[in-house]
């Protein structure tokens, strides 16, 4: 990718980074010279990833949990301390998603993305603290427009996303005093995503996204990724509490890109609301 940010000797964890956005985020500051570990429910898409990491040449694990089990997020971030010591950057991006109209969900399918979206953000964020590094850690979380702007058939996930903004500035409140940094990301459609595919699966839903960004195309995983390093880095060492989209404009829109995503056809996918 190329960067002119330089993370050599730093730690950073990255909770969800076995694919999409998260790993594009572990990519990047991976090839900044950072060391990088991730965690993810799924064993052989962290070893994926790692191959994907390791050709950076630089430090590189991976850990199997469950966002949702405290006491195995906890024993993760345990065991990355002990190997490299405090976690200078800590990205918490674990997700879930599915099309459905509230009155077409069931309440475990509710339960299932607000668990993974919201209580999977508190558990990385609270197990951590401990092996922050203090003063100087800078925590990130992955939000999505869905926080700020109702749209149909997301509920579930604009009740998530509105808490885990809400968290962040909390958090960004309680942790100042120990030199903690905490803020939020908002990614706008991401091609190429396993979030963008279930909301929009097809060529027209496609079509129908990047016809309405005011930038006039879909983001790429670096247009997330820079951003990510820049808020990590000392260049935002006065930042904290902010939720800062990086969307080509699509919150300008409100709602309306991912509705004309799901009106396009992408309501009618049902994918598990787990990635």
């Amino acid at each position: 990718m190329g960067t002119t940010f330089d993370f050599r000797g730093k730690h950073v964890f990255v909770a969800g980074g076995s694919s999409g956005i998260n790993l594009g985020i572990a990519d990047a500051f991976a090839d900044a010279g950072a060391s990088v570990a991730i965690l993810s429910r799924s064993q052989a898409r962290i070893d994926g990833a790692l191959q994907q990491l390791a050709r950076h040449g630089g430090k590189v694990a991976g850990y199997a949990a469950d966002v949702r089990n405290y006491a195995a997020v906890e024993a993760a971030l345990a065991q990355a301390r002990a190997a490299w010591g405090a976690i200078d950057v800590l990205v918490s991006g674990a997700a879930g998603n599915f099309p459905a109209a509230a009155l077409g969900m069931s309440a475990n399918g509710f339960k299932a993305v607000v668990d993974i979206d919201l209580l999977g953000t508190f558990n990385v964020l609270r197990a951590a603290h401990p092996f922050l590094r203090k003063p100087g850690a800078a925590i990130l979380n992955i939000s999505a427009g869905q926080s700020t702007h109702p749209m149909p058939m997301q509920s579930h996930v604009c009740a998530a996303k509105a808490g885990v903004d809400m968290l962040t500035r909390c958090l960004a409140l309680e942790w100042g005093s120990d030199g903690i940094r905490v803020n939020a990301i908002v990614p706008g459609p991401i091609d190429g995503t396993e979030g963008m595919a279930r909301l929009a699966p097809t060529d027209a839903a496609r079509e129908a996204v990047t016809r309405r960004l005011p930038l006039g195309r879909m983001g790429r995983l670096e247009d997330v990724a820079q951003l990510a390093l820049f808020l990590a880095s000392s260049h935002a060492s006065w930042i904290t509490g902010a939720i800062i989209p990086v969307d080509g404009g699509s919150s300008l829109l409100g709602g309306g890109t991912i509705t004309a995503a799901l009106e396009a056809g992408a309501g009618t996918a049902r994918p598990s609301p787990d990635r």
